[in-house]
C-alpha cells in the first residue's frame, strides 16, 4: 500500500501514513487531499481546503503582479554648452519623467576639443542633479564612454510621494463622477407611458327613414 507524508490542515505534521488512511482523514475532516511535494520519499501530501487554497493563490499573485513596476528608462541628451533655455527645457523633460516614475539617463555628448575637458559635463550633470532636488537620486554616477558621458538618475521620494497623490487624485475624480452619474439618474424622472386612445366609436351617419305622406288622391 502507498504511504504518504501527511501534513495537517493548520500545518502540523501527522507522520507517514498510508495513502487510503489519509484519504478517510480528508473525507471525516471534510477537506481535500492535496499533493504538495510529489518529488519527495515519500510524497508530501496536506489536508485543506483546495478552494480557498487555491483562491488564497490566486490573491497572492495578484498582490505580487500590483507590486511590480515596470521601469521605463528615459534619455537626455545635452551639449556641454547648452544654452539656459534649452538647458531650462531639458530639465523641464526630466522632471516629468522622474514624476512619472521613469528613470531618466542623461547623456553629455562631447564633440572635437571639448573631449578635452570632461570636467565640463560632469559640472552640467551635477548642476542638474542639485536643480532637481528631491526629485532625483543618482542611481549611476557619471561614467565617460567615448565621446559621450552619462549619468543615470532614478525618482526620488518627492516623485514618488507626487506620483501617489496624482493617482489618488484622479480616484477621487472619477468616484465623484461616477457619483453625480448615479445623481443624475436618479433624479431624472420616469415618463409615465400613456396607453393609446381608445377607438373613438364611429358616428352613426344613416339617417331615419322617412314616413312618407299619404299623397293618394281620392278617387
Amino acid at each position: 500500500m502507498p504511504k504518504v507524508r501527511l501534513i495537517g490542515a493548520d500545518g502540523e505534521q501527522l507522520g507517514v501514513v498510508e495513502i487510503n488512511d489519509a484519504l478517510k482523514r480528508a473525507q471525516e475532516a471534510d477537506l481535500d487531499l492535496v499533493e504538495v511535494a510529489p518529488n519527495s520519499k515519500p510524497p508530501v501530501t496536506r489536508l485543506l481546503d483546495y478552494s480557498k487554497y487555491k483562491y488564497e493563490q490566486e490573491q497572492k499573485q495578484k498582490q505580487a503582479r500590483k507590486h511590480q513596476q515596470q521601469v521605463n528608462i528615459r534619455e537626455i541628451k545635452l551639449r556641454p554648452k547648452i544654452a539656459n533655455h534649452d538647458y531650462e527645457t531639458k530639465k523641464g523633460h526630466v522632471e516629468r519623467f522622474l514624476r512619472h516614475q521613469d528613470k531618466v539617463k542623461v547623456t553629455i555628448m562631447f564633440r572635437g576639443r571639448e573631449q578635452a575637458h570632461p570636467e565640463r559635463g560632469r559640472a552640467l550633470l551635477q548642476r542638474l542633479f542639485e536643480d532637481l532636488g528631491e526629485l532625483a537620486v543618482i542611481e549611476s554616477q557619471p561614467l565617460q564612454e567615448g565621446r559621450n558621458m552619462s549619468m543615470l538618475l532614478a525618482p526620488g521620494k518627492e516623485a514618488a510621494k507626487e506620483d501617489a497623490e496624482a493617482k489618488s487624485a484622479e480616484t477621487g475624480e472619477a468616484a465623484t463622477e461616477a457619483k453625480k452619474e448615479a445623481s443624475a439618474e436618479a433624479e431624472t424622472p420616469a415618463v409615465e407611458e400613456k396607453p393609446a386612445a381608445e377607438a373613438e366609436a364611429p358616428a352613426d351617419d344613416s339617417a331615419e327613414a322617412e314616413t312618407p305622406g299619404d299623397d293618394a288622391a281620392a278617387a
